[in-house]
């Protein structure tokens, strides 16, 4: 499973979280720092990524417009990465489980 990290999220989780996530991405390290949601829906629709992120537009756009690509919500509200590393580790089965789900495009991890 491919992540996609939000500008709201630090870079350092693709490298922290390699293991779980190969293959993983930040918006900084992929060009799109300074994208809008719609140019980065496609670019994780299309290189088949699911977004992770704090900003709850992409919650929205997750129930309007469906999967691909999926979205997994952090509601976690201002913290260190450590903490969403943990977050995400501690809930990895969780969230392949998600990414094999055809019909699910939202995972809320809180």
């Amino acid at each position: 499973m491919k992540l996609l990290f939000d500008q709201n999220l630090s870079s350092d989780l693709v490298g922290a979280l390699a293991d779980l996530f190969p293959e993983s991405g930040h918006l900084k390290n992929l060009g799109l720092m300074r994208a809008d949601d719609d140019l980065v829906w496609l670019h994780a629709r299309e290189h088949g990524f699911t977004i992770v992120s704090k900003d709850s537009d992409f919650h929205q756009r997750s129930l309007f417009f469906g999967a691909p690509p999926k979205v997994i919500w952090l509601r976690v509200g201002n913290c260190p990465t450590s903490r969403i590393e943990t977050l995400l580790r501690d809930r990895s089965v969780e969230v392949h489980a998600f990414g094999m789900e055809p019909l699910q495009s939202l995972l809320i991890l809180s």
